[in-house]
């Protein structure tokens, strides 16, 4: 406790000399503009955050963090999450009678009453009256910069006609956590970014697969191992797209989401798996702009998209014969793009493959089967499923069950806990075949089928 008491006291400490720093500044800049004076920002403040990076709370967490007019940007979009009313004290100080001060910009928030930076604000801050440096400071919000490239921070949209730079400066939540705290955040589930982190405590051991299958599966490992080589090839940068798009297909339970999370544990990637209910939408372009806040913010984080029950989103095409029919069609067309501008690993999961498109089909790079498994991966599934905990009755027969029912190797887990379940709730507390054979009853039952 003491060590992230510390912590924490050190980061307030670098926070609330960092936003000293940039009221500093921010006075300079209003006083030069109001005596009509030059002001430029001080040369030392690069200086600092070459010398002192480690101790700049900003500037330690986002490697890249270089410049002066860098840190003011970022600093400008934390400020608000800590002091709320920064900017009206510093204006007020300068200006006690109240004016309209309009090149100082910002705007209010919905629920924020104190004032929100923008484009415009930064603009001022950092160049005052110049063009040129003006001009400059609107490069840190174009697509070439990293802030962009990495999701950091960027400009909100404006309405149409209306000035870019005069869009709130957003911070993206995961950094402003992230700067505030010095821990990593992840983003949170919630109608703007309807996906969850995919988890799993198992690994590849705990999967039995088709060797068929899991020869494709390597497949795709070796993408993630080598894929940064092909794309700064001389040749063939040129000629293929970043990314890999892959079709998982077969029945429930055959391993399709636990294959994604594995693949995420092994190569460290987050792999989020997204909620088509929230995503599908009846109203005519919601499913785009649904679709699209996921697509944004995986666009520059390296994250696996998991889109399981993938046909509701990317079901095939239907002959046009009402509006409805028309922009159902026009959804399609607006996924196939994102799918293919998404640079990382996108996982789209089916029981069928023959529900999907034919237009994203010829875009995946691999399509991969999940057959149910045979009886000797029943057999493997069984015998890896049963607790250690649990003494198993010297009667179990696991190869007869593994050849008689055909099951996936999900229902098999779900039959071993309620048959450990029922052991546990007897005195002698021992799994027995009856209680296998009643959880194998019980599932069939639940699926509709006859054991």
């Amino acid at each position: 406790m003491t060590n992230v008491h510390l912590e924490n006291t050190t980061s307030s400490s670098a926070l609330k000399a960092a936003f000293d720093h940039l009221r500093q500044i921010i006075t300079q800049r209003l006083q030069a503009h109001f005596n009509q004076e030059t002001f430029n920002l001080p040369d030392e403040l690069d200086e600092i955050l070459k010398k002192n990076r480690d101790k700049q709370p900003i500037s330690r967490h986002i490697p890249p963090l270089t410049t002066a007019a860098e840190w003011i940007v970022i600093a400008l979009a934390l400020v608000p999450h800590i002091q709320p009313s920064f900017f009206e004290s510093i204006i007020t100080e300068i200006l006690p009678n109240g004016g309209d001060f309009p090149e100082f910009g910002g705007v209010k928030g919905t629920n924020h009453r104190g004032m929100l930076p923008t484009g415009e604000t930064a603009q001022f801050i950092i160049a005052g009256d110049d063009v040129i440096q003006r001009l400059a400071v609107q490069s840190l919000f174009e697509e070439q910069h990293f802030f962009y490239q990495n999701d950091i921070v960027w400009l909100e949209s404006v309405k149409e006609g209306e000035p870019r730079m005069s869009g709130r400066i957003i911070l993206a939540p995961e950094w402003v956590h992230t700067l505030l705290t010095g821990a990593d955040s992840k983003p949170k589930f919630s109608p703007d970014f309807p996906a969850k982190l995919v988890q799993t405590k198992m690994d590849w051991s705990d999967l039995i697969l088709h060797p068929f299958t899991a020869e494709q599966i390597d497949d795709i490992k070796r993408w993630f191992s080598f894929h940064h080589i092909l794309e700064a090839d001389g040749n063939l940068s040129r000629k293929i797209n970043q990314g890999y798009r892959v079709l998982f297909h077969g029945p429930p339970g055959t391993g399709k989401t636990l294959t994604a999370g594995l693949m995420g544990k092994e190569f460290k990637k987050d792999v989020y798996r997204v909620d088509l209910s929230q995503i599908v939408s009846k109203y005519i372009g919601e499913t785009e702009k649904n679709l699209s806040k996921i697509f944004d913010r995986a666009e520059h984080k390296d994250w696996i998209l998991f889109f399981d029950e993938a046909d509701a989103l990317f079901g095939k095409r239907t002959n046009v014969q009402s509006s409805h029919d028309k922009y159902a069609n026009q959804e399609v067309s607006f996924l196939l793009q994102r799918v293919e501008d998404f640079k990382g690993l996108l996982i789209l999961a089916s029981n069928y493959k023959s529900n999907m498109d034919e237009a994203f089909l010829r875009r995946f790079h691999a399509i991969v089967h999940f057959p149910m498994p045979n009886s000797q991966e029943r057999l493997k599934l069984w015998q890896q499923s049963l607790p250690t905990s649990i003494p198993a009755n010297n009667q179990l027969n696991l190869a007869h069950l593994a050849e008689v029912h055909e099951l996936s190797g999900a229902s098999i887990l779900n039959i071993v806990q309620f048959a450990s379940l029922k052991a546990l709730s007897r005195p002698e507390q021992t799994l027995h075949q009856e209680d296998l054979l009643q959880g194998i009853r019980r599932e069939f039952r639940k699926e509709e089928k006859s054991a």
